[in-house]
């Protein structure tokens, strides 16, 4: 079973922009290149940096995630990112 990860990136105008990956640090490189693999709405905002990444030992979980985290408001988000995971994995979870 591989590791999934949510992760966070700050983009270029201060924005956020939340996904799942087993590989932040190829995802965060797809973002900043511009790729065809890159998400449309980084691509007008680089360069993103990884600010968060969150590990999960399932697709699902890492899911169910993204999305609670994507229907947080800004304030929300800066104070999961308070918490402190920004500075490297946080921990498994599986709910």
């Amino acid at each position: 079973m591989s590791e999934w990860y949510v992760y966070i990136v700050r983009c270029a105008d201060s924005s956020y922009y939340t996904g799942v990956t087993t590989d932040v640090e190829r995802r965060v490189g797809e973002h900043n290149a511009g790729s065809p693999a890159a998400a449309r709405y980084t691509r007008g905002r680089r360069p993103v940096s990884l600010v968060f990444r969150e590990r999960h030992v399932s697709r699902a979980s890492a899911c169910r995630r993204e999305y609670e985290i994507k229907r947080m408001s800004r304030k929300e988000k800066e104070g999961l990112l308070a918490q402190g995971w920004h500075q490297g994995d946080g921990p498994s979870l599986d709910s």
